[in-house]
């Protein structure tokens, strides 16, 4: 008797269950880019749609209250309408940004001669030393020719006098001289001429 055992684990259910996981999983890969994407469509259009709309025109007391302290009520950037559209305040500002932007310019053209002096200087001061180094180079160089021809010079003369050496040693060797013989005869004719 064979048993027909239609339980959880049917291929439809199964099936079914992996579809539904890949789509889960397709959502999680897909949908947070989709989001933002369409949120910043929306974003641009809303943006798109208040600025065609004119803007009422600000309506505050902007001389009544210090510039530093931004009333309840206002953000930042209506607070800096505000002071856009008060001719006095703007041409204030103007001047006084106009003012600070020329002494800006002033005092970089200041810090910027002086470092093109003290780079001037830098360059003058070096240029005196690889003169006075060239200067000390040309004179050793001078000095170590000179010694290099005096040593050529000494070199010659000394083999010179040894090839003269030589050539008297070797008459006088052959007129019968010896060594030994010529250092005892050395030695007496000293003693006789001491006497």
């Amino acid at each position: 008797m064979a048993l027909n055992h239609a339980g959880p684990c049917t291929p439809a259910l199964l099936k079914a269950t992996l579809g539904l996981m890949a789509l889960c999983m397709a959502g999680y890969i897909v949908g947070p880019p989709l989001y933002w994407h369409v949120m910043e469509g929306v974003a641009a259009v809303s943006r798109s749609e208040s600025s065609s709309s004119s803007c009422p025109p600000c309506l505050c007391d902007c001389s009544s209250q210090p510039l530093l302290s931004i009333p309840q009520g206002l953000s930042n950037g209506s607070f800096a309408d505000c002071a856009k559209h008060d001719p006095e305040v703007s041409e204030d500002t103007e001047k006084n940004f106009a003012e600070l932007l020329s002494e800006e310019l002033k005092l970089r053209e200041a810090e910027t001669l002086e470092s093109q002096q003290r780079a001037d200087m830098a360059l003058l001061e070096a240029k005196k030393l690889t003169s006075q180094y060239q200067k000390e180079a040309d004179k050793c160089n001078s000095g170590m020719e000179t010694c290099e021809e005096a040593r050529e010079k000494a070199e010659a003369a000394l083999l010179s006098q040894k090839r003269l050496t030589a050539m008297w040693e070797l008459r006088a060797r052959q007129k019968g001289w010896k060594e030994g013989v010529a250092k005892s005869r050395t030695q007496s004719q000293g003693n006789v001429q001491a006497v």
